[in-house]
């Protein structure tokens, strides 16, 4: 097999790095992720047991798994995702429609009325118009009587009074 072995339960990071078919840097992940820490001899130098490569091993082989998904598992997991935001999209535009129709509901009422107003004062304005040249005719035939005796007055010509 070609695995140098000290101790029939002692294995080199050299040996552990052949079993796992991985890198140091994958080590040590897998070291953290099952919780084990190498042990060090009297001369320094990392060494692992048999029970904790059997752990990182466990670690490594439920790490390969849980990544990979199927075609049809992440078909359905985005068919669903797909679903739910239809759902969404469908419950906002409803809600949205249902705003704007409450606040839009008495604005026809609201341009009517505003029209007949608009109307109405355009009606009073011309009113206003004629009873002008009403008041300014008739200022226009009062300035033409002039005072004569006991109270008696006296009209002159319309044409040659002050207006």
């Amino acid at each position: 097999m070609g695995i140098s072995e000290v101790n029939e339960n002692v294995l080199s990071p050299q040996d552990v790095r052949k079993i796992l078919d991985s890198d140091n840097m994958e080590i040590v992940k897998l070291c953290k992720k099952a919780n084990v820490t190498p042990q060090k001899t009297d001369d320094g130098k990392t060494y692992f047991s048999l029970d904790d490569v059997r752990a990182l091993k466990t670690a490594k082989d439920s790490s390969g798994h849980t990544s990979v998904m199927s075609k049809n598992a992440s078909q359905l997991v985005v068919d669903s995702l797909l679903k739910t935001l239809g759902r969404m999209e469908t419950n906002i535009t409803e809600s949205i429609s249902k705003v704007l129709d409450a606040r839009l509901e008495g604005m026809d009422e609201v341009v009517v009325e505003l029209i007949r107003c608009k109307t109405e004062n355009e009606n009073l304005k011309n009113q206003v118009e004629e009873l002008t040249k009403e008041n300014y005719t008739l200022k226009k035939e009062n300035a033409a009587f002039r005072p004569f005796m006991f109270g008696l007055y006296v009209k002159d010509d319309v044409q040659k009074s002050l207006f």
